[in-house]
């Protein structure tokens, strides 16, 4: 597949498309954990991070012992509610991201970035693997200042041993959690619906360490 030069820059806000005001509709629950997809989730807090294709990403974290539920869905760009065939344009400036909801009990914000370190390669630019474009780029979308100076921490440390492996420089966005767009019921949790599905996500084998802000 051939793509074009805007699916790897941002677009600007004007060369954005509109978009709509309706709200995609999801389903009632998680397909595989069979909690809320959506609502309130008391006791809980809320990650986001965009890992490039959203299927396996979404996969990685539902897995997790402490995640009370996860949505893939649209963050980081202009268009109000779009559609997948409208962020694989380019004209979004959407990045594909999992929101994940877990509980601070049982699983830490660390274990979370060291999962979506070691998920995907951070140092692609705008792409992991074969899939290109502005949507598969890799970020760190941060609720509160903890997450965003663990975030810091994170990547800090993490391109340190990677370049120590020979990799190039971190790509990996850190900002502010944007508005979450959900992505069409068929792409949650595609891939318990779809077990043979398309899973391009692959990390770089290396480890990231583990706790990464100093106590």
């Amino acid at each position: 597949m051939l793509f074009g030069s805007k699916k790897l820059r941002m677009p600007t806000r004007e060369e954005a498309l509109p978009g709509r005001a309706e709200r995609m509709p999801i389903p009632e629950r998680h397909f595989v954990l069979g909690s809320p997809l959506d609502g309130d989730f008391p006791g809980t807090r809320k990650a986001m991070f965009a890992l490039g294709c959203f299927w396996g990403a979404e996969r990685k974290f539902w897995q997790l012992p402490g995640v009370v539920s996860t949505a893939v869905g649209y963050a980081g760009g202009f268009t109000p509610n779009p559609t997948y065939r409208e962020v694989c344009t380019g004209q979004t400036g959407h990045a594909e991201v999992v929101r994940v909801i877990f509980d601070p009990q049982r699983i830490s914000y660390d274990q979370l970035l060291k999962t979506f370190w070691e998920s995907h390669d951070p140092t692609q630019g705008m792409r992991q693997g074969n899939d290109i474009g502005t949507q598969y780029r890799s970020a760190i979308f941060v609720f509160d200042e903890e997450q965003r100076q663990a975030a810091e921490a994170s990547r800090a440390r993490y391109a340190q041993v990677l370049k120590k492996a020979g990799y190039g420089e971190v790509t990996t966005e850190i900002a502010s959690a944007p508005e979450f767009y959900f992505a069409e019921d068929y792409h949650q949790q595609y891939l318990a619906k779809n077990p043979d599905g398309y899973c391009g996500l692959g990390g770089t084998g290396v480890s990231c360490p583990v706790g990464v802000v100093e106590a």
